[in-house]
């Protein structure tokens, strides 16, 4: 951060003087290391690699020459410790403190390139420069998420510096509420939590409603498996999310906020904080914002992990300090939420969208996307494929071009089988469904849905009955247990799909667990349980003859259901290396000597796998 003075702002002019003297202050041309400290690139040890640049710089004289930043997630978790070097945008991945000085020497004085450090496309086997040329970020179209890879999440200038809170200047001082209303319904957002409602109208009946006192949440609570796109968001980005929030809150007539974020997401309760703290301080949020007459109080509520608790009914209960359990739908939370007062509620990233829209224009958005679907979306591409991380595309982008152009395919050669969109509650989708769309429609035409925006990709090794029941097992214990047909029909379903994935199904099965899908979809309470059958009703749609090579002939076509496989050594393979013997926990591995097949004892086998695994030499075999 700058050391220019804090000042509160009394108006948008001024707001903007502030801007203009920010970006003054800065040294255009300076180069910057960029280094990705997101929660994925920490675990990777970033903030280590960080500190190691800050001295190595120090010691070479060029402390003050080159600026050290570490901004947000950059999406491509499994390749961290990312960094970007600037202004020739130079890509290095999977760095280390050993790397350092050679940067420091060759491509920070030299302008040399290091190409061990570079990232080697695995279809092309072409090393990529520039953070742009990598596939992974080729097709996507970063306009959400594009500045968590440029600005330091804890500085409200550099945030300013990016155009960050002219929209809510605009919004305020040129803009009446009903306008502002008007344009999110002619933009077309729809909301990124998972039920994709229209969010300008969702606005306009909570801005008619007649209670005088309104509320407006954030949901971060985010418990699909596999998902952390509002958590990169709030952790890289947190002013865009508030920002939203206030022109929102200004719109609709609230003076009282809440975002909600799970006590699992510290890096993002903090940098939440310390934003609403920064906003307060310039006079972006709390009394007279902007000297307007409007004034907006946003509180920070930490979650306990419910996943129910993303349903924005459960959400409010949570909030108010009761049980996390949802309420009928046919009392609408634009007239009757949080506290029994008018409340619209909206996930992390639908906020973050809001300045986009009020500074470009409903129409400049209206051009993005499907003729259903505007905008783009943010997902967790995760599972079997070789790039994961998070992703930003276009509305209307195909599955394939998600899973390969930007996944960059299966690993090891595998053959692709299904991609779960959606969450825990999505549908899988085989490989003839690979040119859909992804918009909400089109999805759920298909048996899945958009959900949250979690993809979990599946090869020929994932069994698709075992896949259903681990998703219902996760449901399950999921459920607040409030009604009836999600309490014990999720269980019941849960256990037909244990015992087909034992050898113990039987004729019948399949068409129980439809009758039991249906009549859970139509008789449960809230969304969680209305969407728990997608991964059955899919996977028995699009993979039916797995069903029945289970119940039928009591085998796992994909050798996957422990109960329907043994592990068997092949003589002719096993020189008698030992690599399963002494990878084998259980003593299932029995060495007749030097040069020697194995011997597997079946009666000690707890088929584990970890013989198969050790094997190099394809001397075991699943059948």
């Amino acid at each position: 951060m700058s050391n220019i003075a804090i000042k509160k702002f009394s108006s948008a002019t001024e707001l903007e003087a502030k801007r203009q003297e920010i970006l003054k202050s800065r040294n255009s041309g300076q180069a910057v290391i960029a280094i990705c400290c997101g929660t994925g690139c920490q675990a990777y040890g970033a903030k280590k690699v960080a500190d190691a640049f800050e001295e190595e710089l120090a010691k070479a004289g060029l402390g003050d020459k080159v600026e050290v930043r570490t901004p947000g997630c950059h999406g491509f978790c499994e390749r961290g410790p990312l960094v970007v070097i600037r202004p020739q945008n130079i890509f290095y991945q999977r760095l280390k403190i050993s790397d350092i000085p050679e940067i420091i020497e060759k491509t920070i004085k030299n302008n040399e390139v290091i190409e061990r450090l570079l990232y080697v496309d695995p279809m092309t086997k072409e090393k990529k420069v520039h953070e742009h040329d990598v596939p992974f970020y080729k097709k996507q179209m970063r306009l959400v998420f594009g500045n968590n890879g440029n600005i330091d999440p804890t500085s409200i200038e550099d945030y300013l510096a990016v155009g960050g809170y002219k929209s809510l200047a605009k919004a305020i001082s040129s803009l009446k509420p009903d306008e502002i209303v008007e344009e999110i319904i002619k933009s077309g957002l729809r909301g990124r939590g998972g039920g994709g409602f229209p969010t300008g109208w969702k606005w306009k009946s909570c801005r008619e409603a007649h209670d005088p006192v309104k509320y407006v949440i954030c949901n971060c609570d985010e418990g699909d498996p596999g998902a952390f796109m509002d958590r990169s968001l709030m952790e890289g980005n947190p002013h865009s999310v508030i920002e939203g929030m206030i022109i929102g809150a200004y719109a609709i007539g609230s003076h009282e906020a809440y975002i909600y974020i799970r006590d699992e997401y510290p890096m993002a309760v903090k940098h939440a904080l310390l934003a609403i703290k920064q906003a307060e301080d310039y006079g972006l949020l709390g009394e007279n914002i902007l000297g307007s007459g409007f004034s907006l109080k946003i509180h920070i509520n930490r979650g306990g992990g419910a996943f129910v608790c993303g349903e924005s009914t459960a959400l409010m209960a949570s909030l108010e300090g009761k049980v996390g359990e949802p309420r009928a739908k046919y009392v609408h939370t634009s007239e009757k939420g949080l506290y029994d007062k008018p409340t619209t509620l909206n996930n992390v990233e639908t906020w973050a969208n809001i300045p986009l829209i009020i500074e470009k224009g409903a129409d400049w958005f209206n051009k993005i996307g499907t003729a259903g679907s505007k905008g783009t979306k943010i997902f967790s591409l995760v599972g079997k494929v070789n790039n994961t991380g998070l992703i930003e595309v276009p509305m209307g982008i195909t599955l394939r071009e998600i899973v390969y152009d930007i996944g960059g395919g299966i690993p090891k050669g595998k053959k692709f089988k299904a991609i779960q969109t959606g969450g825990p509650s999505g549908g899988c989708l085989p490989e003839s469904m690979l040119d859909l769309p992804v918009d909400f429609d089109e999805l759920t035409k298909a048996g899945s849905m958009m959900g949250s925006g979690a993809m979990i990709v599946m090869d020929e090794d994932n069994c698709m009955v075992e896949i259903a029941r681990y998703f219902l097992s996760f449901l399950e214990g999921e459920s607040c247990g409030k009604c009836v047909p999600c309490r014990e029909g999720v269980k019941r379903m849960r256990q037909i799909l244990e015992k087909i994935t034992k050898g113990e199904g039987e004729e019948g099965d399949i068409e129980h667990l439809e009758q039991l899908s249906q009549a859970i979809q139509d008789a449960s309470l809230c969304a969680l349980g209305g969407s728990a059958p997608n991964p059955v009703m899919s996977t028995i749609k699009y993979f039916r003859e797995e069903y029945e090579a289970h119940i039928r002939q009591k085998t796992c076509p994909a050798k996957e259901c422990k109960a329907l496989i043994t592990y068997n050594i092949i003589d002719a393979n096993c020189p008698g290396c030992g690599l399963c013997y002494k990878a084998c926990a259980t003593g299932a591995i029995i060495s007749q000597g030097k040069k020697m097949p194995v011997i597997l004892d079946q009666s000690k086998c707890t088929k584990c796998g970890a013989c198969f695994d050790a094997c190099k030499l394809h001397a075991v075999e699943i059948r």
